[in-house]
């Protein structure tokens, strides 16, 4: 067997890899409230740190007192970002959330979120958005003179543009008709000075759900991203947003429009390691199903083995899984840092070459002689892996056996998951005997796809799984592959024009380096148009 390490990034100083490897990483968190006589700025200040894990670039708050819009934002954790000060500054009934991760655009203040606008039929717009669109450049091109003043260079800045530019002569009037022209994943939160606004574009790529603040007399309305963050604020799940379902929320109540004919298909990855295990995602529960996940895990790939570990904390639920169908003990090994997250701060040499040790340490006298099997989310580049193997064996372990509970990662994603290029994913070439070698463990075995989808307990034909198998249910053109800097100017481009002709100009690979993205029914004949408004509303709302 060749010696694979080097082509996948591996080098002599292992431990240097790992800060600078990040695992999968969603767009963003978001979070909107409705509430009069509460203070709503608290309240998406904790569904914001309740998001944290979404996105940790950047946070902010716009909160509308019925006649002006107030955004706060700043890059930073949202606990950085916010303070008690800050807090009390911002009052009103109705708020906007955002924490973000970029999929789309630098990580620079212009694009933290919410983004602001003033629109064209009065009024102002406050916008969070969690995902990513795949016309971004189709769009821009058809904004005008709108397009040259684009505040940011993300798709959530040129949907707000684009709500912002609509002729009117409401807010919900010109969301019916910019919503069907967006293509990708977006679940949106958005706000004029005294109605909240959600959408989920028609595949409800990612979640979005609506619950009731317990205790309020008059009726208020929370809006999230998972609904761990409902539990934070002392809200209740009432259902998820459907897909392609506009939300309108005021004094009215919560009423309803449908935009897209639904055709659902939730990212997958969301079970694996996205969402929170305290999270329920069309009615399971996201810890349950990452037992259920080790348990397939356990049928699928036995060994002989001494003790099952875990990799904190996102192999845990997995591990538990995969002790109780096994027999094999389960047994803390390695302990993690709590106090170790992102910072703004670059660390020096020496603390960078600590690495994983910064992470995790081995309890040498639970590991040594013993054999072990490793249950870890996912592999994506391969470096954490790497070297944690190397830590194991370091610390005496007889046998290191890995197992995922994913299948291997091939394709990477254009709907708001930052997983890497095709080029940089450990499992898009190389197959699973070679991928063991590279990262030095005695065995390797991942979870089949068939039995995550089956611990799902979701239609398979309802779940987007394209980073595994590459089958992408939105349609992908050349522009949409460019990358996060898109809509950025490089080399003198100076007009959202000049960026995009510029970015054409570059060398596109189809389908990101080699990634050949086609749906499940490309070629079949197209359906007719729906008569939207005759579509049965979800139960418990009004047509707006």
């Amino acid at each position: 067997m060749p010696d694979v390490a080097p082509r996948f990034g591996a080098t002599p100083g292992w431990e240097s890899d790992l800060s600078d490897e990040p695992g999968p990483r969603d767009a963003c968190g978001v979070f909107g409230v409705w509430a009069p006589g509460e203070d709503v700025a608290n309240l998406a200040y904790y569904g914001l740190y309740a998001l944290q894990h979404r996105g940790q670039e950047a946070a902010g708050i716009a909160v509308g007192d019925g006649r002006t819009v107030v955004v706060f934002k700043e890059l930073g954790l949202v606990a950085q970002v916010f303070d008690e000060v800050t807090l009390s500054s911002l009052s009103g009934h109705v708020a906007v959330g955002h924490t973000r991760y970029s999929t789309t655009g630098s990580s620079t203040w212009e694009n933290a979120q919410p983004s602001y606008r003033t629109a064209r039929f009065g009024g102002p717009i406050a916008l969070g958005h969690n995902g990513n669109l795949t016309n971004i450049v189709e769009l821009a091109r058809t904004l005008g003179a709108e397009r040259d003043r684009l505040r940011a260079t993300t798709d959530s800045d040129l949907i707000t543009a684009m709500l912002a530019d609509h002729p009117g002569p409401t807010l919900v009037d010109a969301a019916m008709d910019v919503l069907p022209r967006l293509t990708g994943a977006f679940s949106l939160v958005f706000s004029d000075a005294s109605t909240l606004y959600a959408a989920r574009d028609a595949h409800g790529i990612h979640p979005l759900v609506l619950g009731r603040l317990d205790g309020h007399p008059d009726g208020a309305w929370i809006i999230a991203s998972e609904t761990a963050a409902l539990d934070i604020v002392g809200a209740t799940l009432v259902r998820e947003i459907v897909p392609g379902e506009l939300v309108v929320i005021d004094a009215e109540g919560v009423r309803s429009r449908t935009f897209a004919r639904p055709d659902p298909h939730g990212c997958l990855f969301e079970y694996v390691y996205l969402a929170r295990p305290d999270t329920s995602i069309a009615g399971r529960s996201v810890h349950a199903t990452r037992v259920d996940v080790g348990r397939q895990l356990a049928r699928e790939a036995p060994v002989e083995a001494d003790l099952v570990i875990p990799v904190p904390q996102s192999g845990v639920p997995a591990a538990v899984g995969y002790a109780e169908e096994s027999g094999i003990p389960f047994g803390e090994g390695l302990v993690k840092n709590s106090y170790v997250g992102r910072t703004f701060i670059q660390p020096s040499q020496t603390i960078r070459q600590r690495g994983i040790r910064l992470k995790l340490n081995p309890l040498r006298d639970v590991i040594e002689g013993r054999r072990l099997v490793v249950v870890d989310d996912s592999i994506v580049r391969g470096n954490t892996q790497r070297a944690l193997v190397r830590m194991l064996r370091e610390a005496g372990a007889a046998e290191v056996h890995i197992r995922i509970s994913s299948p291997p990662v091939r394709w990477p994603c254009f709907y708001g998951i930052d997983f890497a290029t095709r080029a940089e994913l450990i499992a898009s070439e190389a197959g699973i005997e070679e991928i063991r070698a590279s990262l030095g463990a005695d065995s390797l075995a991942y979870v089949s796809l068939e039995g995550l989808v089956e611990a799902s307990r979701q239609p398979a034909g309802t779940l987007c799984r394209a980073c595994f198998d590459g089958v992408y249910p939105v349609p992908l053109n050349d522009s949409d592959k460019l990358g996060k800097h898109r809509l950025e100017a490089t080399g003198g481009a100076e007009t959202t024009e000049d960026m995009i002709a510029e970015a054409l100009r570059r060398g596109v690979t189809l389908g990101m380096n080699g990634a050949d993205p086609s749906s499940d029914n490309h070629d079949a004949e197209p359906e007719p148009e729906p008569d939207l408004e005759s579509e049965p509303e979800p139960a418990g709302v009004r047509p707006a």
